[in-house]
């Protein structure tokens, strides 16, 4: 399935309203067998800014396209001083009360899967396991020609010996850890190779015009096929790549609840669309559980040690 660069989507159609009643979701995860389905609207607390919602950075900024990276060395560039400076933040970020009530969930055996379409790693954080990263993750590198894994804090220490001195002022950070930053402040970058063959090196993320891998999409769809309930978490669902599991829930008969203050593509197919902020709401709902929410996750991140982190 391609991803396509879907970057705003207009309601065409009268959707049901939303509502501050959390009882469904109470109910749905008190039941068990609930899957997740994270979008970028729970990172938001962490500092992390989503894609579509009040001052989203689709405002201000195009994510990169596959096409764009692969088909221009002058766009690599720009994409790697621009992240090479943002993965810097996503490094600090902490998982918030949302990250912390999923796995709290987990924990308690009510949560049957995460499939996530963030990159940020906050849910594994939290102490959520066996998430399902279905965009990837961008502290694994990937070369475009021989296909070698290389951690992100690797290239991180590289261009940084690249590029002694870079520390421009970003105009803000993206979803996907990409830095607002001038063409004149990116200046003459270096991009690094792959040390194995001295090919393109690629985030090992799901860029906008590239390919879900297969395996991944089979792989979540067998897991909507056993939810008892299918939970959506800050997610718009504009894009196919998750609005596609939400229409085989539908399908399939089974529940569908979304936790998302603006309204979604996946409304019409959901019992409730519950319009409150994430990390209060499910924190509500685990006392409402039972369920105490672990401020202090099992998981910690790795402190950045100058630009490197992770």
């Amino acid at each position: 399935m391609r991803m396509r660069p879907t970057l705003s989507w207009t309601p065409t159609e009268d959707l049901p309203p939303g509502t501050t009643d959390l009882r469904p979701v109470a109910d749905a995860l008190g039941a068990g067998g609930v899957l997740v389905l994270s979008g970028a609207g729970i990172s938001t607390e962490s500092g992390i800014p989503d894609y579509r919602g009040e001052g989203g950075s689709l405002s201000r900024h195009t994510p990169m396209t596959y096409q764009d990276f692969t088909g221009s060395a002058q766009a690599r560039r720009r994409y790697w001083a621009r992240s090479h400076l943002g993965w810097r933040t996503f490094g600090r970020a902490r998982p918030n009360a949302g990250h912390l009530a999923v796995a709290a969930f987990q924990r308690h055996g009510l949560v049957s899967g995460v499939i996530t379409q963030n990159v940020d790693g906050l849910h594994q954080a939290a102490g959520s396991e066996d998430v399902v990263e279905l965009h990837g993750s961008l502290d694994r590198v990937v070369c475009l020609s021989c296909g070698t894994f290389s951690p992100r804090r690797e290239l991180a220490r590289r261009l940084e010996a690249a590029n002694p001195g870079f520390d421009p002022v970003a105009g803000g950070i993206n979803p996907d850890g990409d830095a607002d930053l001038t063409d004149a402040q990116v200046g003459d970058f270096q991009v690094v190779p792959c040390t194995v063959c001295g090919g393109v090196l690629k985030p090992d993320v799901v860029f906008f015009g590239e390919n879900v891998p297969p395996q991944r999409v089979e792989h979540c769809r067998a897991l909507v096929r056993r939810a008892a309930a299918l939970l959506v978490l800050g997610s718009s669902l504009t894009v196919m790549s998750g609005l596609r599991f939400v229409r085989q829930a539908a399908q399939d008969g089974t529940p569908v609840l979304i936790v998302n203050r603006d309204p979604t593509r996946g409304d019409r197919h959901a019992l409730a669309r519950v319009a409150l902020p994430l990390g209060a709401a499910l924190t509500t709902v685990a006392g409402q559980l039972g369920i105490a929410v672990d401020a202090s996750p099992a998981t910690g991140r790795a402190e950045v040690s100058g630009s490197a982190s992770e």
